[in-house]
């Protein structure tokens, strides 16, 4: 009888370790793809020239991709093909004029763990109008 005591403990607390190890895991694994989804973002607005950014609206939520709209703010479908992150990822940008010919935009990605919490990272940066390093160049 005390064998089968210490086993049921046993287990019982090695199915807890493994929920907790599966609940990192899955932690770590959207940390990741949000962190590459908003990379990418960043990416794809660094080619953008500045009349595009700074047409940009105060707070934006991603859409899903419309060809007839490419100017919409979308989450890339390089990730949205995928069926595990298609609708997981909520992306909103928001913009805030600095001062004229710059502007900080952030980028603030919210998903929901497997355990039902609602996870969020946001990256932001600077966007100057003509190239970030020339603006502080030339306003000196």
């Amino acid at each position: 009888m005390m064998a089968v005591i210490v086993m049921a403990f046993a287990i019982t607390t090695s199915i807890t370790t493994m929920q907790r190890g599966f609940l990192a895991l899955d932690t770590a694994r959207n940390i990741t793809i949000a962190g590459q989804i908003m990379q990418s973002e960043f990416e794809k607005m660094r080619l953008l020239p500045w009349t595009t950014v700074d047409a940009y609206a105060a707070s934006t939520t991603a859409v899903p991709y419309d060809a007839a709209h490419p100017e919409y703010f979308y989450i890339d479908t390089a990730f949205t093909s995928n069926s595990f992150i298609q609708n997981r990822f909520t992306v909103v940008r928001d913009v805030v004029l600095v001062r004229t010919g710059l502007k900080k935009i952030t980028l603030t990605i919210s998903w929901r763990s497997y355990d039902g919490r609602t996870l969020t990272r946001k990256y932001f940066t600077y966007y100057g109008q003509n190239g970030l390093y020339d603006y502080f160049y030339n306003s000196l």
